[in-house]
């Protein structure tokens, strides 16, 4: 039976042309053209997806989003906000209303079908309608430019934190062609991200996700992307990655995701799936400006607010030739919750060793930063 699509638009125009298009796709199209019409059709029609405007007359596209995550039969049907609303505020409001995609008027056609299967494919791996779906807590870390020690600072806190809460956990890789784990622990050319980001979206689902996971001797599991400059282009599978994160977040309890910074593509997505972020910085005065103006864009999408971000510092050089832990907080109007001290005897030994940097020292003054920040992300997780 074909897929059925709700299509919800005041404009009767967009209504026409964009069911007749899904209709020439397979779909079956079921149409309103306001709110509380969206809320009656949605609950008698049961469709399998729905296509949302903002702009209505009665009831906007946030309430009507609202309203159907509230309600036992319709709360996990995938929901793709489509509007002409394109600042950052509006798609911030989509998502925290519970929306699945954000799509900007006008679009490619081939766009939004893209857009449209890859949520009818996630929504096959959710669980029947009216029942709870366990999503894992999923942390991102970011920092203002690259060369700050995101990566590491990610697999340390991934080892650190499953030592001290023993959950299922697993650390994620999300740009292919920049994974440097796989170098760190000895893996050869290693390309779980990669072969996922060259399936088709109807392909991910969580068992292909799974066979990508890599169970490491520390008790966690690791998605890495390849270090070949040739898989960069792989950058332009946003859907498949997409798709991805959004499987394993069915797969485990938590999530770490080293999300680089935020030139990468998809960013406002990768955002939008994150509970929480830790924002790497360092003690120099042009980093510490571009973490600021980093904080005032986060604070844009909801972060700082009802999502909470920690910054980390990254030490890397001798404490006098640099800002104090005072003169940034004061800079970023913010506290620091850790501080990693500089170890590159330590970080020399990684490459011979091929263990993450704790491990050559458990019992030292780095691992014991790094356990630190893990029991302060833990006890926020428990309140």
């Amino acid at each position: 039976m074909a897929e059925k699509i709700l299509i919800v638009d005041d404009d009767l125009e967009t209504l026409r042309l964009v069911g007749l298009m899904l209709q020439r796709q397979g779909y079956q199209i079921v149409v309103a053209n306001n709110g509380n019409q969206a809320l009656s059709v949605a609950h008698t029609e049961q469709p399998d997806l729905v296509v949302l405007d903002v702009m209505m007359p009665d009831m906007d596209g946030f309430a009507v989003t609202r309203q159907l995550r509230a309600q036992p039969e319709t709360t996990n049907v995938p929901i793709l906000m489509f509007s002409a609303k394109s600042q950052v505020d509006d798609k911030v409001a989509g998502y925290e209303a519970g929306v699945d995609d954000y799509l900007t008027k006008p679009v490619h056609p081939v766009e939004l079908v893209a857009r449209i299967k890859a949520l009818l494919n996630r929504g096959k791996s959710r669980q029947p309608a009216g029942a709870a779906v366990e999503h894992a807590h999923t942390i991102g870390v970011l920092a203002p430019k690259g060369g700050l020690g995101v990566s590491s600072l990610v697999l340390n806190l991934a080892l650190a934190y499953h030592q001290k809460n023993k959950i299922d956990l697993v650390a994620a890789e999300t740009r292919p062609g920049h994974g440097s784990w796989g170098i760190e622990l000895g893996f050869a050319n290693p390309s779980g991200l990669c072969n996922l980001l060259r399936l088709k979206t109807s392909e991910i689902n969580t068992a292909a996700v799974e066979r990508e996971l890599i169970q490491t001797t520390y008790g966690f599991r690791l998605l890495m992307a390849s270090s070949r400059k040739k898989d960069v282009e792989l950058v332009t599978a946003t859907a498949q990655l997409d798709l991805v994160i959004q499987q394993i977040q069915l797969l485990t309890d938590l999530i770490l995701l080293d999300l680089g910074t935020i030139e990468m593509p998809m960013f406002d997505r990768m955002l939008a799936l994150c509970h929480e972020l830790i924002l790497v910085t360092e003690p120099y005065p042009s980093t510490v400006q571009h973490t600021r103006l980093l904080i005032e864009e986060l604070n844009e999408r909801g972060f700082g607010k009802s999502r909470p971000v920690t910054l980390v510092i990254v030490n890397r050089v001798r404490a006098d030739v640099q800002l104090s832990i005072t003169q940034v907080q004061d800079r970023l109007g913010m506290p620091i919750t850790q501080v990693i001290p500089p170890a590159p005897e330590q970080a020399f030994q990684v490459g011979l060793r091929n263990v993450p940097l704790i491990m050559v020292q458990p019992d030292g003054l780095l691992a014991q930063q790094f356990y630190k920040l893990a029991e302060f992300i833990g006890q926020k997780l428990k309140k």
